[in-house]
């Protein structure tokens, strides 16, 4: 793997966490292309043991927490934005723990790369949430830039504790 390669997406995926922590959500919606999808399937858990974790998640077209393109984001991102948004009134705290970070092809215009995450969330005094898990995204340059065009998000639980899933992952 081009060391140097490797560089450059960590430190975009850093100032992307950067953005998402400091609340700066318009400017993280610049990270993504015209025609991103941004998908969470459901995790199941199967009483016997599946041969591949695939074979946990929901498939396309059956349930999902999220299944975004870059017109529902920009919806999500103003209704954060917005002063009667319940859900983020007060606003979450968060801090995104990025790691693992592998590039698993690599062809010049487009880039898979997987990554595992950590996103702590605090909100009020007493509401906290942690979600864990693993990353599959597509990175595609545009004008030298990357962009996210795709972003599989895996969570490693299968029923969440949180209120809601208001905070981007």
């Amino acid at each position: 793997m081009d060391h140097e390669l490797r560089h450059a997406i960590e430190d975009f995926f850093y100032r992307e966490a950067e953005l998402l922590d400091e609340r700066r959500l318009r400017e993280w919606l610049d990270l993504l292309t015209d025609d991103v999808r941004y998908w969470m399937p459901l995790r199941h858990n199967p009483l016997e043991r599946p041969e591949h974790v695939h074979d946990e998640l929901s498939k396309p077209g059956e349930a999902y927490y999220f299944n975004d393109t870059k017109k529902s984001l920009k919806i999500r991102v103003e209704r954060v934005y917005a002063k009667n948004a319940w859900a983020e009134m007060p606003p979450s705290r968060t801090r995104h723990l990025i790691s693992n970070i592998r590039v698993k092809r690599a062809d010049g215009a487009e880039i898979d790369v997987h990554s595992n995450f950590l996103v702590y969330r605090t909100r009020m005094e007493s509401d906290q949430d942690i979600f864990v898990g693993t990353r599959h995204d597509l990175l595609r340059r545009v004008n030298g830039e990357f962009k996210i065009a795709r972003r599989t998000i895996i969570l490693d639980q299968a029923n969440l504790a949180a209120k809601n899933i208001s905070v981007f992952l």
